[in-house]
Order: structure tokens, then C-alpha cells, then sequence
């Protein structure tokens, strides 16, 4: 490589380094660069200089308190981009959305009664972005990454949205057509998947080894499998980020996790313990106690044949039947699992709040956009 190629690059990296840490600590002085870093003054200098021009750093004050003059402190420029998280239901409400700038802060928030039956989901979505905006003061323009959370399964070969029971999301080429409308990049997990980033980041999973998400829900079931942990360590000048459900388990067509499949009986797991089933149980026995002891009973099932496959050191149960009942139920769970399964598994509860496959497609959409902005950084310009 000629030397005024080396040059353009280690400019480039130097500026992604710096970025790095700004968007990881949120506000930093020069002197917390360079000891951050390991680079130069005049480096660290020159690379603020050219990320503010490019729009990217701004500076937010003096620090104050200390002997010599106050050092400006930086930051990422938050409205350099915005993240968009879109939740897809076949309940009320049907779709929700979040907007998000650069720093991760939540712009905006709403809930659509939409009728997917009547109702084309790429003109949908593309309201809702709409509206998403005009609440939050701010152009379409930025938008850099739009992440769908469904309830069912993305195939990456064909770009089709599989077993999915909300009318019009598995039409062939809706993705691509929502990308085109759109104009930015569309992302599409199942949701059970993101609440186990939401769970992970944010939930009872932090700093767990790896865990198993069990979802017991008002749309059905699902199981996602988390193979150790959303961020990896870092070394060197810039931070290492594997990014959040980089260790998720999707299978080879992101059909893995389908556990409501699972044959039990004469029937699947989903007969056992699906909304329909539990609604049914609870009709039936007039205390939660009885009813958790069944429930419990059912679940454990499913969840043995789980945990003699994958051995996670944690099951999660989550879901709105879990935010229904708490700790009982995983403490029933817990007391029927001792008796079914050989293998000894921690069993909790999951303690996010809100919804969660909501919450972990923003962690999805604003990381996506990050590393997109950082890998650009690193490519010098000619």
C-alpha cells in the first residue's frame, strides 16, 4: 500500500477509535480520549476535528472542578442518525414503534390499531414511521436502520417472514419492498428473539453465561436461545463489539426456537400450554396456587426436553403470562423441574418491563446503526 494510502487509513481508524469511545461513554474530554485510545495530542486533535465536521461529534460543554483550564467535552452527535424499532402483533395493539437517536434515547413512541386484514403492512409501517417523525421533531432523512420484530420466523435466503400469523407479512418480496418505500436499510428477527437481547441488556440475564428464553404469550409460544452473552470483550485501541444477538441461535432458515411444535401427547406443546390452554386452566381452578401447580406441570414438559438438549445455566420466562404471575410461576416451574429433569437449571422470571421484543429491536436497530456509521469510518476516502 503506497504511504499516502497508510495515511488516509490510520486517519480513518483513528477517527472510528474515537467515535468508538464517545458512543460507548457517552461524553469525554480529549485527555479521556487519549487515555482511552493510546494516541497522540495532536491525533486525538485532529480526529475530533474531522468527526465535528463531518457531523458526527459535537461539543457539550466545559469540565469543570478541576486546577487549569476547563477541557471541552464531547460527545456523539445525537441527531446524526435515528434507529427505528417496529413490533408486529396479531393482538391489539398491532403494531408498535419507537424512534431513536444516536445516543439510543427513545424520540418517540406510538401504538397503531391497524387491521392487517385491510390494511397493506409496507404502507402501515411507513405511516407509522411518518408519525413517528412528526412527533419527534425530525426528517425522515436520518433514518438509518428500521427493525421488525414478528412473531414468526425470517428466512434470509429467500427474504421471506415464515409461519407468521399477522395478515400480509409473509407476502413474498415485503421486505424488499419496505427497504425500496423506505429508502434505509429493514432488519427482521422473530420477536422472541429480540426480548432475549431486551433480557440479556436489560432483564434478570445480565452477565449470564448463556440462557434460554421461554415465552408464554398472548400470541403463542416461543423459545430463544441466547449461546453466551450479547458483547464480547475488548482489547487494543477501539472497543470489540460482537453486537447484540450475534450468539442468538436462529437455525438455518431462523426457524430455531419454534418450541410450541414440540410433539407432547397426542398433541404439541402449544395444546398445553398456548393462550387458548391457559385461558381454559384458568377457568377451571378457582385459586392461582392450583392453577400454577398445573400450569407449572405443563410447562415443565416442554421446558425438560429444553434443557436435556441445550443444558443452559439459566431458563428465562417470560412473556405476558409470566408478567401475569410473577414469581409464583417460577417458582411453581422451578418446584416441578427438581422432579422432572435430571439436570439442575436456574429458573427466573423475567424482570423487563414493557414490551420487550419492542425494547430489544431498539437495541438491534441502534446498534446496527452504529456499527454501520463505524465501518464506514474505517474505509479511508480517495
Amino acid at each position: 500500500m503506497a504511504v499516502g494510502g497508510s495515511s488516509k487509513l490510520l486517519k480513518a481508524l483513528n477517527e472510528a477509535a474515537a467515535l468508538g469511545h464517545l458512543l460507548d461513554h457517552g461524553e469525554l474530554t480529549r485527555a479521556e480520549l487519549r487515555g482511552l485510545t493510546g494516541l497522540s495530542k495532536p491525533t486525538v486533535s485532529e480526529a475530533i476535528r474531522r468527526l465535528a465536521e463531518a457531523g458526527l461529534v459535537v461539543g457539550v460543554g466545559h469540565e469543570t472542578g478541576r486546577p487549569g483550564p476547563n477541557a471541552e467535552v464531547y460527545a456523539v452527535n445525537a441527531d446524526a442518525a435515528y434507529a427505528v424499532a417496529l413490533s408486529v402483533r396479531d393482538h391489539a395493539p398491532a403494531l408498535t414503534a419507537s424512534l431513536h437517536d444516536l445516543r439510543g434515547v427513545e424520540r418517540a413512541r406510538l401504538e397503531a390499531p391497524v387491521d392487517f386484514a385491510r390494511t397493506d403492512p409496507a404502507r402501515a409501517v411507513e405511516v407509522a414511521i411518518t408519525s413517528l417523525c412528526k412527533a419527534a421533531g425530525v426528517d425522515r432523512g436520518p433514518i438509518a436502520h428500521v427493525q421488525l420484530a414478528v412473531a414468526g420466523s425470517f428466512d434470509p435466503r429467500d427474504r421471506v417472514i415464515h409461519h407468521v400469523d399477522v395478515p400480509g407479512w409473509s407476502r413474498p418480496g415485503l421486505v424488499d419492498e419496505l427497504q425500496e418505500r423506505l429508502g434505509t436499510v429493514v432488519g427482521v428477527d422473530n420477536d422472541v428473539n429480540l426480548a432475549a437481547l431486551a433480557e440479556r441488556a436489560h432483564g434478570v440475564a445480565q452477565g449470564a453465561e448463556a440462557f434460554a428464553l421461554l415465552w408464554l404469550g398472548d400470541s403463542g409460544l416461543g423459545l430463544a436461545i441466547d449461546l453466551g452473552g450479547a458483547w464480547t470483550g475488548s482489547s487494543g485501541a477501539e472497543p470489540h463489539r460482537a453486537g447484540p444477538g450475534k450468539n442468538l441461535l436462529r437455525g438455518a432458515r431462523g426457524g430455531a426456537g419454534e418450541i410450541g411444535y414440540i410433539p407432547v401427547g397426542d398433541g404439541d406443546f402449544h395444546d398445553l400450554v398456548g393462550p387458548d390452554a391457559v385461558r381454559a386452566l384458568a377457568a377451571r381452578y378457582e385459586t392461582t396456587g392450583e392453577l400454577l401447580k398445573e400450569l407449572a406441570g405443563r410447562i415443565v414438559l416442554g421446558l425438560a426436553a429444553v434443557v436435556a438438549v441445550l443444558d443452559p445455566p439459566l431458563v428465562v420466562i417470560g412473556g405476558e403470562l409470566a408478567r401475569a404471575y410473577g414469581e409464583p410461576l417460577g417458582e411453581a416451574v422451578t418446584k416441578a423441574m427438581s422432579q422432572a429433569a435430571p439436570l439442575e437449571t436456574a429458573i427466573a422470571v423475567s424482570t423487563v418491563d414493557g414490551d420487550a421484543p419492542l425494547l430489544g429491536a431498539a437495541d438491534a436497530a441502534v446498534s446496527a446503526v452504529r456499527e454501520s456509521i463505524l465501518a464506514t469510518l474505517r474505509q479511508p476516502t480517495p
